[in-house]
């Protein structure tokens, strides 16, 4: 397996910082947060994405994937969503980047039936254009269909290559979902793991992997058992706990954790 993190644990850091990070501590890729508010969003001209790919590919760090927050089950009009997710397939394109992320974001004044139909539909349509640009869509276990499976309801309904999951291991666990429940219903549709840890259900403070409650070492044996070759990030949410450790300090420690859980399992 491969080891990412995400740059929601460095928000607002340039680029060229982010890089030599994940070079410094051993991470094959990142998974880049991408917003308005951070130096990789859907606004950069051409010339600006070039040199992104460029920082990148020169300090031989893939980029995972795009961190979107399109949401595919929201209430409401379908041509805003998916004009949404067609600038996010873009950037993805032009970056280089296999996947993009998107969220589920249904509304509790939804049924669970129209929720899941409302992101199948989007999802279906912006499928095709996803395999015209060689990027993947990934449904993220997330917020109204946070467990593996909630999100095959949508992915199944969907049928389509180029639509699969993004496993956050706090979502599904939160939802009260064993490891292998997950993964039985994800592996099909699989395109990468977020790993992370917590200190209870209660507190879902960043904290260092291994100094929490979440089931790391099952995930990572259970991959492992299965064969499960794709990439592990570190998904360290630094941008909504200020209080948070900063990650730059946690990388190599992060780094050497994934990897005795790659190398115990082996």
């Amino acid at each position: 397996m491969k080891l990412a993190f995400s740059t929601l644990g460095v928000p607002g850091l340039p680029i060229s910082d982010v890089v030599r990070l994940a070079a410094t501590h051993g991470f094959h890729g990142v998974e880049l947060r991408t917003h308005p508010e951070e130096p990789v969003h859907t606004g950069l001209d051409a010339t600006a994405r070039a040199d992104v790919t460029a920082e990148f590919k020169t300090a031989g760090v893939e980029i995972l994937g795009l961190a979107g927050y399109v949401r595919v089950a929201a209430p409401g009009d379908d041509e805003p969503v998916i004009a949404e997710l067609r600038e996010l397939l873009l950037l993805a394109r032009d970056l280089g980047a296999p996947f993009i992320r998107v969220f589920p974001g249904g509304d509790s004044e939804q049924s669970p039936e129209e929720a899941d139909a409302v992101a199948a539909r989007r999802l279906g349509t912006a499928a095709e254009y996803a395999a015209d640009l060689g990027v993947r869509i990934l449904l993220e276990t997330h917020d109204s269909h946070r467990t593996g499976a909630d999100a095959i309801r949508v992915l199944g309904a969907v049928g389509h290559l180029q639509v699969g999951a993004l496993w956050d291991v706090m979502h599904t666990w939160l939802g009260g979902e064993q490891p292998s429940a997950s993964y039985a219903a994800l592996s099909p549709f699989l395109g990468y793991v977020q790993v992370k840890d917590i200190a209870s259900a209660d507190d879902t403070s960043p904290l260092p992997l291994g100094a929490g409650v979440l089931p790391l070492t099952e995930c990572v044996d259970l991959l492992s058992r299965e064969g499960w070759d794709g990439w592990l990030c570190w998904e360290y949410e630094k941008r909504w706990y200020e209080g948070a450790a900063p990650l730059e300090g946690l990388l190599g420690a992060g780094h050497d954790y994934l990897s005795r859980l790659l190398n115990d399992a082996a």
